[in-house]
């Protein structure tokens, strides 16, 4: 029998916390390992689309026509630069589901529905929008765990407390098997005692739940998206790369222990 992908949704409801990168990265770092990795990008920004060298959507086939079931997700998948790693591209089009669904039977279930008899892949991430609209709904649907990201930086409890909401409501409703994988403490300033107060307050209300791994601030982490490549390929010996790399492994090693658990 073939196994099925495991499927995460990166999610946080607040923006500028390092979703994105953390999705492409992450995902890269696992294709290194040859991995069959695909990356569904449902934000409509479609930051996760060009930090792979691809461009966002014009019409085609991309995550909006795979969610309303236009199109298949083999047939929308595009190869990137990074061997193992697919991507389904964002559209523009993504703006209006939550409309475009809203009056639909059952409007959570079309992501999951579209990844049924998926068996290509490995693992998929999906690089949610920051929003909790039908869009993350259905990542998390369609989800076994969620990784979230959070800034080391005034509020960032506030946020994730929000989204830890609506997991429970998510598991409660429509995935009773969903769980949060972990956080992953993102823009990390050694030099800042709030950044390490933020640190030690996730990690006193998350314990474990929290990845050893923190992500430093790290100049060459937001330059890579501009030249269209995750940081492991624009300068794999920075500390963001490394950081990344790392990251990789503890998501792996939690993987492992989930599988013998």
């Amino acid at each position: 029998m073939k196994r099925k992908p495991r499927i995460f949704s990166v999610s946080n409801q607040k923006g500028g916390v390092g979703k994105t990168t953390t999705t492409v990265n992450l995902a890269t770092a696992i294709a290194a390992l040859e991995k069959k990795v695909l990356i569904i990008d449902l934000d409509p920004q479609g930051n996760a689309t060009v930090s792979v060298g691809l461009q966002r959507a014009m019409g085609g086939k991309n995550s909006y026509t795979v969610l309303t079931g236009q199109d298949t997700v083999a047939s929308s998948a595009q190869k990137t630069i990074i061997p193992y790693l697919d991507v389904i591209p964002a559209s523009k089009e993504l703006l209006g589901v939550d409309i475009e669904l809203a009056d639909m039977e059952n409007p959570q279930f079309y992501l999951k529905k579209a990844l049924e008899g998926v068996h290509e892949y490995d693992y998929i991430f999906v690089d949610c929008p920051p929003a909790v609209g039908l869009l993350t709904m259905n990542a998390l649907v369609a989800s076994n765990s969620v990784i979230v990201p959070v800034q080391c930086e005034y509020l960032a409890l506030e946020g994730v407390a929000d989204l830890m909401k609506t997991i429970e409501r998510v598991k409660k409703n429509f995935n009773n098997t969903l769980d949060l994988h972990g956080i992953v403490m993102t823009m990390y300033d050694g030099r800042s005692n709030l950044a390490k107060s933020v640190i030690n307050d996730v990690r006193d209300f998350f314990g474990t739940k929290v990845y050893n791994t923190v992500i430093p601030r790290n100049v060459r982490v937001p330059e890579a998206p501009s030249h269209g490549k995750p940081v492991m390929l624009y300068d794999f010996r920075s500390v963001g790369a490394q950081s990344y790399i790392q990251l990789a492994g503890e998501v792996l090693k939690r993987e492992k222990e989930f599988a013998h658990g």
